[in-house]
């Protein structure tokens, strides 16, 4: 019976298959075989035995029963699972794990987790980042206010917005898939990184090692002690806790303008779906707010990550538990993330009614800028219109008027220019500067990668 939320709740059934227990079996057996093929090729074992080794390294033959049952005795995983392989391959079993070290098969096995895991991410982001291209397309135009300090700033368009994000996730997402290419990294250096079992076997330099890489498709570590080291995985979580937090801004925009007295945006709300166990009126964003504390957890890891650099010695075993528990988290965790999001910008409920209601809000006050640089260009000092806009705006906002009726009681300003030049400045969809330019530029720029 599963009793962490991870096992149930959250992620994909493809993510959690990666670092499911029995698929972590699979991993070490698979390194495994690949040992015994490149034993084989190098002339150290005889070919028969790598196929009989190959044809038994999997958790059908070795069941992980059978190497829960062994570990309990010697309290070693990797060694049960060696001892589990030894017992299915007769003959050929005298050659399982020759000349390998524990963390030869946990590194490397860890390695294919990792570029399966990170896989999985980018194929996710890709897609996420294809939605919200779509969407900036779609909403290029949609003007709404834009908000500094959380109050009404100047008008901006939707598509700016998700233009933002998705330049955002676009380079988290690219850094992701460079991560998987050039910071996964396996090992079969043995138990000190010095090759020596290797070399007493007469194996010439890192000449296993290069071959049990071939065989399963990874990059060494240039160097390194009995493990990988560590700071590796320290920058791929670093980079996923990134991606989160571009995950968690998103998600707390949409939380934001789905308040009640906003009501720009929200989440999609399925037709059977319940806001509340007792307000009924309720529509909650919850995918939204899930993502937001998340997050939360994926950047907790990124500690994790860091305290496992500095090991002691060759190696010692405090990076072990925490990986165990830190990896799926962080990697199920965002893949949760990523779909949540998905949802919520592919079905994003977009409000331009409210968003056109919301701009006249501050009855025009919002347009102080544009009125200023008007009056600049027009020859009147700087601190001078801006001064006479300060006063202006906050007049019509305490008396509650339109602040083209204030200005239109201003005689240096009706002096400057006329009724016709005045609404035209003060109307939000011309003031949104180069904000439909940039969401393209930002189209063209991710929407073929996406």
């Amino acid at each position: 019976m599963s009793s962490h939320p991870i096992d149930y709740r959250y992620g994909s059934k493809e993510m959690r298959a990666v670092w499911d227990e029995e698929q972590r079996l699979d991993y070490y057996l698979k390194v495994e075989a690949a040992l015994a093929r490149a034993l084989a090729k190098l002339g150290k074992i005889p070919a028969p035995a790598a196929k009989e080794i190959t044809g038994k390294a999997d958790s059908k033959h070795v069941k992980l029963a059978r190497v829960r049952a062994i570990e309990a005795e010697t309290k070693h995983d990797v060694m049960a699972m060696v001892k589990a392989l030894t017992e299915q391959c007769g003959e050929a079993g005298k050659y399982v794990h020759l000349t390998a070290t524990s963390y030869d098969i946990v590194d490397t096995a860890q390695a294919i987790q990792l570029k399966e895991g990170l896989g999985i991410l980018v194929k996710k982001g890709k897609k996420l980042l294809g939605t919200l291209v779509h969407q900036a397309e779609k909403h290029a135009g949609t003007t709404m206010v834009g908000r500094t300090h959380g109050q009404h700033a100047l008008p901006i368009t939707l598509g700016f917005k998700l233009a933002n994000y998705a330049e955002k996730l676009g380079s988290g997402i690219r850094n992701l898939e460079w991560d998987r290419e050039n910071l996964v990294q396996a090992k079969f250096s043995g138990a000190v990184g010095t090759y020596s079992a290797q070399t007493l076997y007469e194996m010439k330099g890192t000449s296993l090692e290069q071959a049990v890489m071939k065989e399963l498709g990874l990059t060494p570590a240039p160097i390194s002690t009995q493990v990988v080291a560590r700071e590796n995985i320290a920058r791929i979580v670093a980079d996923m806790a990134v991606v989160a937090g571009s995950l968690e801004q998103m998600a707390k925009e949409v939380r934001n303008l789905q308040r009640t007295e906003i009501g720009e945006l929200g989440e999609p709300f399925g037709k059977s779906q319940v806001g509340s166990s007792t307000m009924a009126q309720k529509k909650n964003p919850v995918d939204c707010e899930n993502v937001c504390a998340n997050a939360r957890v994926v950047r907790s890891c990124v500690a994790v990550a860091l305290e496992n650099i500095a090991l002691e010695h060759e190696r010692d075993l405090t990076n072990s538990a925490s990986e165990r528990s830190m990896l799926p988290t962080a990697f199920i965790l965002l893949d949760d993330m990523l779909d949540r999001m998905e949802g919520v910008m592919a079905g994003l409920v977009v409000n331009e009614e409210q968003m056109r209601y919301n701009l006249g809000l501050t009855r025009g006050a919002i347009m102080a800028e544009a009125l200023i640089t008007h009056l600049v260009k027009k020859g009147i000092g700087r601190q001078d219109a801006h001064e006479l806009m300060r006063i202006a705006s906050q007049k019509a906002i305490r008396e509650g008027r339109d602040l083209k009726e204030v200005i239109l009681e201003d005689k240096i300003a009706m002096n400057t220019f006329s009724e016709q030049e005045l609404a035209e400045l003060l109307d939000y969809s011309n003031y949104t500067g180069q904000a439909i330019e940039k969401t393209k530029e930002i189209i063209n720029k991710w929407g073929k990668w996406a």
